[in-house]
């Protein structure tokens, strides 16, 4: 079970697993951590082998209406962050009034290369606790940061020579973070197509990075958009991520070397994946049960 789904499902239980598996996770990520960039000697992760670690904003910009991107600085300006691929981190905020910290997990939309601080793309949702706090901190704030676990998915370059990534609102983080991973790595030549769908114009979150990456990987990525409700003379098709739409740009389920990577709503994943014993969409377009994966 991903990460998200456990956290959207079961909140206390994602509570008590993450309690309970505490060290033992932090002592698996620490271990990929520390040797993720053994080689060239530097600084393995910013992030402690204990329990977690402190960081400072250092800059907080408004992407749109309801979204923002915050940086936070490493103490030291050298350091990468040293996650994995696919991972996420647990945030503790802890607004006024509170006796206990909000937990949550988000995405880092950062480079795992990049030096000296992390990136989270954070949506405010009405009477969200932790996004609320969040949108609050200033340049200078301090979050607190506990352990970085996995989505449930390894990566292994060039394990397939096409993937497909669909998400939906604020479910791009962790498909944009695969999607990057894999094209700033030059050893991995898998060819990628991003359908995103969302409910105005404004929710095409990280549009200028793929537009970029469409430029830089021509052949290789290719992003669809589809929006519900689109502005006059908006530029994005009109419409929700249907068995129609798939099929349109070709995504079927006849070449069985193909993964397929889902994150979105609740209402989105169940008609793409469908529930226990009833097939969703991508079911009814050829795939296998062991093609999809649902972060």
């Amino acid at each position: 079970m991903s990460t998200h789904y456990l956290w959207r499902s079961r909140p206390q239980k994602a509570i008590l697993t993450l309690a309970l598996s505490g060290v033992g996770s932090w002592a698996v990520t620490s271990y990929f951590t520390r040797n993720a960039f053994a080689d060239d000697g530097e600084p393995a992760t910013a992030f402690p082998s204990k329990l977690g670690t402190s960081l400072r904003l250092e800059s907080s910009e408004s992407v749109n209406h309801n979204t923002k991107r915050l940086r936070f600085e490493f103490p030291n300006p050298t350091a990468r962050s040293g996650l994995t691929l696919t991972s996420t981190v647990f945030i503790a905020a802890w607004p006024k009034g509170r006796w206990f910290p909000v937990i949550r997990p988000y995405t880092p939309v950062s480079s795992l290369n990049q030096r000296g601080s992390i990136d989270l793309m954070v949506k405010k949702y009405p009477n969200g606790k932790a996004s609320t706090y969040l949108h609050s901190l200033t340049p200078g704030d301090s979050l607190y940061f506990l352990t970085p676990v996995s989505l449930g998915y390894r990566w292994t370059p060039n394990q397939y020579p096409h993937i497909i990534l669909i998400a939906g609102g604020a479910g791009i983080t962790p498909i944009y973070q695969l999607a990057q991973g894999i094209l700033n790595n030059p050893e991995d030549k898998t060819t990628i197509t991003l359908v995103f769908g969302v409910n105005s114009d404004a929710d095409v979150l990280l549009r200028k990075e793929f537009k970029d990456f469409e430029q830089r990987f021509s052949g290789r990525f290719k992003a669809v958009y589809t929006v519900s409700n689109p502005t006059d003379g908006s530029p994005f098709q009109k419409g929700y991520v249907t068995k129609e739409l798939l099929e349109e740009i070709g995504v079927r389920g006849e070449k069985k070397d193909t993964k397929v990577f889902v994150c979105g709503p609740p209402a989105m994943e169940k008609a793409l994946v469908g529930a226990r014993k009833q097939g969703g969409v991508l079911e009814q377009l050829g795939y296998r049960k062991d093609q999809i994966h649902v972060f």
